[in-house]
């Protein structure tokens, strides 16, 4: 467990018992409660799930549970639903944005991959209600369960009022807050990666790394900046490898996926356009562009997990500027990449950035991405 697992478990008990002679304050005492919650599965129906269920923090914070669609979608609450999009890793979310639209008109930032909780409280509301996820029939629902332990009792009082399960919608605010509040602790967002120790100076790349930096940040040789670069300056710290922006970059339908949850390979994924806020036919098929942060330790990719390993990742981007025959070839299938699951709005500007990439390029560009892992995930690269 994590020193900071542990300091939450500390404050918690402190807050229950009144032990020690330190005086915990308001913040300590929702981050633990929050951490309790995120890993309580009695808030699931059938009390099978928990944030954690999705968002393990042991593997990156996606689901690392081995169902069918081996880790392409999440089992619900009943063990049989099976949800048509992956769970997008938990790690640094908490740096996003609220969900908005910028002045150039390019929606940003929110939880999920179409944006539609414009921030972590608003992301935490929507699990426990969802029918193919923790499904719990109503807010009253969770109040009660809430109320089944006694230490929640306590500390539900001493963080949010003595009056907080005096209704239903109080409670599961403030339960919301309590994991948002969690949520945007260090332990999501350590910055302590191979890249970021080299920026410290405090670990040396080898000549392969190097090449994939240069070629990850150069404006000429590749396009992975055109989205996955938020600050102004390359090689800066706090950087979280995405804009936030939404594109459409051609991806197919997983169709194993579809056989398993029952829904047709006909049906599309409208992406950004199935957020309630959003009615604009141009944003149909955009999803929002993920962290690098974790990411070889994240897969399966794409919002659908349609690829399984992150050099087909690259290759897929890589057909965009390639006219070999060979590029057009997907490495995990040996047959032609298949058509996008939605061929209009694709962001051919962006993807067709730079020129072709051979293999010692996608290896370096790989074994860069591969600097991104946090400390306690290492040992989880491949």
């Amino acid at each position: 467990m994590s020193l900071l697992l542990n300091r939450c478990c500390w404050v918690f008990l402190l807050a229950v018992t009144g032990a020690g002679h330190c005086q915990t304050n308001l913040q300590d005492i929702k981050e633990g409660l929050g951490q309790q919650l995120y890993f309580d599965k009695n808030l699931s129906l059938n009390r099978t799930q928990s944030c954690a269920s999705c968002h393990d923090p042991s593997s990156g914070f996606v689901d690392a549970t081995n169902n069918a669609s081996k880790g392409a979608a999440s089992l619900g609450d009943d063990r049989k639903s099976l949800g048509d999009r992956s769970a997008p890793t938990a790690s640094y979310a908490n740096q996003t944005p609220f969900f908005h639209q910028a002045k150039d008109g390019r929606y940003i930032g929110g939880q999920f991959w179409d944006g539609r909780a414009s921030n972590l409280k608003d992301q935490a509301a929507s699990p426990p209600l969802a029918a193919g996820e923790m499904a719990m029939p109503n807010k009253a629902a969770v109040s009660k369960r809430l109320q089944e332990n006694p230490a929640y009792l306590s500390l539900f009082k001493r963080a949010y009022g003595d009056a907080v399960f005096d209704d239903a919608e109080t409670a599961y605010d403030a339960m919301t807050d309590a994991i948002a509040t969690f949520e945007q602790t260090d332990f999501f967002s350590p910055f302590d990666s191979k890249y970021d120790r080299y920026l410290r100076g405090e670990y040396e790349l080898n000549k392969q790394e190097e090449l994939g930096m240069t070629l990850f940040f150069s404006q000429q040789f590749t396009n992975c900046n055109q989205c996955h670069q938020l600050k102004k300056r390359p090689m800066t710290e706090g950087e979280t490898f995405t804009d936030y922006s939404y594109h459409n970059i051609g991806v197919p339908t997983n169709k194993a996926l579809r056989v398993l949850n029952g829904l047709s390979p006909e049906h599309a994924d409208d992406g950004l356009l199935t957020n309630p806020e959003i009615n604009d036919a141009t944003t149909r098929g955009q999803f929002k562009i993920p962290t690098l942060r974790n990411v070889a330790v994240t897969g399966p990719y794409m919002h659908n997990g349609i690829f399984t390993n992150l050099h087909t990742v690259v290759a897929f981007y890589n057909k965009y500027n390639s006219k070999s025959a060979k590029r057009q070839i997907n490495p995990e299938s040996g047959m032609q990449w298949a058509e996008p699951e939605i061929a209009e709005n694709i962001s051919i500007k962006e993807l067709e950035h730079g020129p072709a990439l051979d293999d010692k390029r996608i290896d370096a560009l790989v074994a860069f991405m591969r600097l991104l892992t946090d400390q306690r995930f290492e040992h989880l690269v491949d």
